[in-house]
This record gives structure tokens, C-alpha cells and sequence, in this order.
């Protein structure tokens, strides 16, 4: 029984973050296209898509899985310090499989000991095929595709519906793919995961557990972040950045996942497929000038800005039996403020689609009384919807209310009553009546003595 129960909590718990990403989307143009094939931003402090390129796209991940890896992890552990064992045994088939040269290997050992949290840390960020086989072996019960199905789970549990994997090193199989938008609402979900922020989004990290033997100088025993957006050192360093993941696949692309903050905004930027070379051939790293170009337009471009103020008047209803005006008006019963590209005029949200609840009302209207919504809409996405409220208080005309009460009391049910109820007694009296009176005459009618008189035979003669 407690087993159903803590079972039943868990699924109240995650329903929050099972439902698709975006819960609003915008998606306004920018003036450089992207060199990634399928894009997705979004305004983390309200969920809100502001642009994407082919979201829906199928697309290789490559070592993007190890988000989900580490999402199965990080539910599924117990205990963070607990120690691992590095043996090659578990990945060294990987070292001559097709398309290897995608995978990627770090300064550990075999027989090196680290606990989860390094492995972890490792996976997220250097894609480290070590620690990710060590998690997987521990944590699928020494069984790859046991550890795979779960991955596998969870996407569906997330609503990613578009998504399939097969391996957990991101090694490529086109039976492996996800799109822009799923994995946003894996990085999403993930980011409400205890401990995912700390494992994806440090530059650098320096393993707790020493390995002395193998590693003598502890202190510069160092993993970075694959990410250089991170790295004050690299031409593509941007201030604000968590790193989360990068992916690269030989025969597809690079792709990023990764997020920056400035002035109080946070955005979350997915790119995908983001080809290796520019048109002369040259290396190129397009998902970095990606993320930076998007994070700067988004930066640079959009603010919160008010497209309905509580005091504007957008319609009226009739009132009836009022003293004065004959109509309330409506006015938004809170402002509404949202996130708003610079370049478009606000004017341009249609904020005519206005749903009233009554056709008309009868005084007394008190002021702040509900009497509709609007729903504010741009491009056909829904943006907001606000109750409309009344503006002012609406007196009853008592002349007014006494000559309809005049009126309507023939049409009451009150009036329908008394008129059956009158009906009926006087058709009962009527019978009454009439019964009396044949009654009476009855008892006046006089009556004619009947004589008893005995027959006499006549004789013959």
C-alpha cells in the first residue's frame, strides 16, 4: 500500500512538467537566418517561445542523450558519494565501432575511483564515454539497453513525442533522433531536477575523489565544459552563459543546448544541425554564433511592455431598469503586461475577441462585477486572457423598476398561480352552486298524492 502511494505522489509531482514545450509561442523573425537547421528560444521566466526554425524536424542528437541520461540518473540515485569503479571492459567495443570518432574520452583510467557526482559532472561536461558507461552499468542493473528503455520512458512521461533512443553516448544511429522542441522539454524538465544545474553548467570541475596513483597532482586534475561560450578565453565566450550540452556527429553536425542570463531575463537556447564548414570549406563553429546571435536579439530586443491597460473601455452591456445610462462599460480587471519584441507595434495584437457572459443585465451593477474576457492574440497565438469587469456602479430607477414589476406581474409564475388557484374556486363555487340550486328547487317542486285503489271485476252481463 505505501508502495501505490508513494507511486500516486510521484505522478501528482511530475504532472507539472509533463506537458509539451511551449506553453506560448511567438516566434517573431529575425534579419540573419541561422545556420542550424532546427532552432527553438525561450524566455525561461514565463515559458515563452520567441523563435524557432523547423522545431518539429527530426534531427540526430548525438551527445545531447546524455541530458536524459543524467535526468534517469539523478532520479533513480540515492546516494551522490557513492564510489565507482572505471573499467574499460565496459566501453572498450566502442573504441571500433562505425562512426567512433564521434565519441569522447577523458584523462580517467582503468581501475580509477570516482563517485557519482564526478561521473555525472564529467558526462555532462565532456560527453566522457567512460563516465557515461560507468553510470549506465550501475544504474541500468549492468544492462545497456535496461538503461536505454528507461531513457526511453521518460521521454514518453515527457510528452516528447518525437524522440527515440538506442544508445547512451549519443554515438550516431539514424534509429536514434529527437527534434528542437523535445529537447527543450527535456532541458526544461531536467532544470527542475535537483543537482542537474550543478552537474551541467560549470566551466570547470576538479574530481572529489583524488586518484592519487594515477593522477599525482590532484589540484590540476581539471574537466572543462565543452561549451566555449564558457570559456573566457575563447572568441566565443558570452557573458551569462550555463553551459547544459554541446554535440557533434561527423556525419550530421554540431548542436548546442545552453542558456544565458542578463538583467534579469534567462533564455534557453536549442540548436541543432549546425554544419561543420562555411561555404569556402573552412572549420566553423555555426552553433556558438547561433546561440550568440540569438541571445543577443533577444537581449537587445525584448522587454516587458503593457498591451492592455486596466483603464481601457472595450465595450458595453445593456442595462436595464436603470437610473441614468441605460449601459455599463467593461474595462480589463487587471493590466497586462508581456514579453515584447521591440520592432513590432503593439497595436498589431488583436484584442477584439471578447466572449461576454450576459446579453444584457438588470440594475443594480456594482462596480468590478465580472461581465466577459478578452483574450489577447498575435498571428493567431493566444497571448492573454483578462476578465473584463464593470467600470462603475449602475443605480436602480425605482419609478423604472416599479412600472416593469407593473408589467411583468401578469407574466410572473406568482400571477400564473393565483389566476389557476382563483379558476378553479370559482369553477368549484360555480359547481356549488349550481348543486345548491338544483338542491333547492328539488325541495320546492310539489308532489302529486298517488291513491292506492283496488281493482273491481266487472261482471258480464
Amino acid at each position: 500500500m505505501k508502495k501505490f502511494i508513494a507511486a500516486i505522489a510521484a505522478v501528482i509531482m511530475i504532472l507539472p512538467f509533463v506537458t509539451p514545450v511551449p506553453s506560448k509561442a511567438l516566434n517573431f523573425s529575425i534579419k540573419i537566418p541561422l545556420s542550424s537547421e532546427s532552432a527553438v528560444l525561450i524566455n525561461m521566466n514565463n515559458k515563452t517561445v520567441i523563435h524557432e526554425k523547423n522545431p518539429d524536424t527530426k534531427q540526430m542528437p548525438g551527445q545531447l542523450v546524455n541530458i536524459m541520461a543524467a535526468v534517469v540518473i539523478l532520479e533513480n540515485c540515492t546516494n551522490f558519494n557513492e564510489e565507482l569503479t572505471i573499467r574499460e571492459s565496459l566501453y572498450e567495443d566502442l573504441y571500433d565501432t562505425q562512426y567512433s570518432q564521434d565519441l569522447r574520452y577523458i584523462d580517467v583510467v582503468d581501475g580509477d575511483v570516482l563517485n557519482v557526482t564526478d561521473l555525472l559532472t564529467a558526462m555532462m561536461l565532456t560527453s566522457s564515454v567512460e563516465a557515461t558507461m560507468t553510470l549506465v552499468n550501475h544504474f541500468g542493473g549492468g544492462s545497456v539497453s535496461s538503461f536505454v528503455n528507461m531513457m526511453n520512458d521518460k521521454a514518453a512521461e515527457l510528452g516528447m513525442t518525437s524522440t527515440h533512443f538506442t544508445n547512451p553516448t549519443g554515438l550516431y544511429d539514424e534509429n536514434q533522433y529527437t527534434t528542437a522542441r523535445d529537447m527543450a522539454t527535456l532541458t526544461m524538465y531536467a532544470l527542475t531536477v535537483p543537482h542537474f544545474d550543478e552537474i551541467s553548467c560549470p566551466f570547470e570541475y576538479n574530481p572529489t575523489v583524488p586518484n592519487l596513483d594515477t593522477h599525482e597532482n590532484h589540484a590540476s586534475w581539471k574537466w572543462q565544459h565543452s561549451n566555449a561560450m564558457l570559456d573566457p578565453e575563447s572568441d566565443f565566450y558570452y557573458a551569462g552563459t550555463r553551459g547544459i550540452k554541446t554535440a557533434s556527429l561527423d556525419v550530421v553536425g554540431r548542436n548546442i543546448v545552453t542558456m544565458a542570463s542578463k538583467d534579469g531575463s534567462t533564455y534557453l537556447a536549442v540548436l541543432l544541425k549546425a554544419p561543420f564548414n562555411d561555404s569556402q570549406g573552412n572549420l566553423m563553429f555555426f552553433n556558438f554564433e547561433d546561440a550568440e546571435y540569438l541571445f543577443n536579439w533577444a537581449f537587445n530586443h525584448f522587454s516587458y511592455q503593457t498591451v492592455l491597460a486596466d483603464t481601457a473601455e472595450l465595450g458595453e452591456i445593456p442595462v436595464e431598469l436603470a437610473e441614468g445610462n441605460d449601459y455599463v462599460l467593461a474595462k480589463p480587471k487587471n493590466e497586462v503586461s508581456i514579453l515584447w519584441y521591440d520592432e513590432v507595434d503593439i497595436s498589431t495584437i488583436n484584442k477584439s475577441n471578447i466572449v461576454w457572459y450576459y446579453d444584457k443585465l438588470n440594475a443594480p451593477v456594482n462596480k468590478g462585477d465580472v461581465l466577459g474576457e478578452v483574450t489577447l492574440t498575435y498571428s493567431g497565438e493566444e497571448l492573454a486572457t483578462v476578465e473584463l469587469v464593470a467600470v462603475s456602479d449602475v443605480k436602480k430607477s425605482f419609478l423604472k423598476y416599479n412600472a416593469y414589476a407593473l408589467t411583468m406581474f401578469p407574466k410572473s409564475s406568482w400571477f400564473k398561480t393565483a389566476f389557476m388557484i382563483s379558476f378553479l374556486l370559482c369553477a368549484l363555487y360555480i359547481i356549488v352552486c349550481i348543486y345548491s340550486w338544483i338542491v333547492f328547487k328539488n325541495k320546492q317542486k310539489p308532489i302529486k298524492p298517488k291513491y292506492a285503489v283496488p281493482k273491481v271485476k266487472k261482471n258480464k252481463k
